[in-house]
């Protein structure tokens, strides 16, 4: 569990850091909804959906930071109460249900999930912030039609398939 903090701490920061309010676009909140949907349905794994699940917490907390900053909400601790908001509203759950105390589901020492969700988070943080350089670096466009949705969900998917090769040897 120490180590599910630490992990889960580091992410906290980084977003605490690196974030300002980006709006990411409902096409790409949906898809990672659908994405994890299908993968529970196909009887996929826990690091694979934790990936997906680690995405969708993050677009959540780009849309509501740029919905409140839209309305001109304002309230001290606005990104750190968004951010603890949706990750605990998620990890809880999770928590409770037993999903992180899986006997036989660890990868790297850590729980699946945890590793997904927080590989998950990064990767799509990641995305959406080179997204918005190469945007800044191209005039304020986009160099190709989408590329708004394809930049965080681009890494999610190659993720998936390298957690896929490694969970089924």
């Amino acid at each position: 569990m120490r180590k599910f903090f630490a992990v889960f701490g580091a992410v906290f920061v980084s977003f605490l850091v690196g974030a300002k309010a980006l709006a990411v676009c409902p096409v790409c909140t949906v898809t990672v909804g659908v994405g994890i949907e299908l993968s529970r349905w196909c009887g996929v794994d826990d690091s694979i959906i934790g990936l997906w699940v680690g995405g969708l917490i993050v677009s959540m907390i780009f849309w509501t930071i740029g919905w409140l900053n839209r309305k001109n909400i304002r309230f001290i601790g606005k990104k750190i109460i968004t951010v603890l908001f949706y990750y605990l509203i998620i990890v809880i759950p999770l928590y409770y249900k037993g999903v992180f105390d899986k006997p036989c589901s660890d990868l790297w020492g850590l729980n699946k999930m945890v590793v997904g969700i927080t590989l998950g988070s990064i990767l799509f943080f990641s995305g959406v912030m080179l997204y918005e350089y190469l945007k800044k670096r191209n005039g304020g466009k986009a160099y190709f039609p989408f590329q708004k949705v394809v930049m965080p969900i681009l890494p999610l998917i190659i993720l998936s398939v390298v957690f896929y090769f490694i969970i089924s040897r």
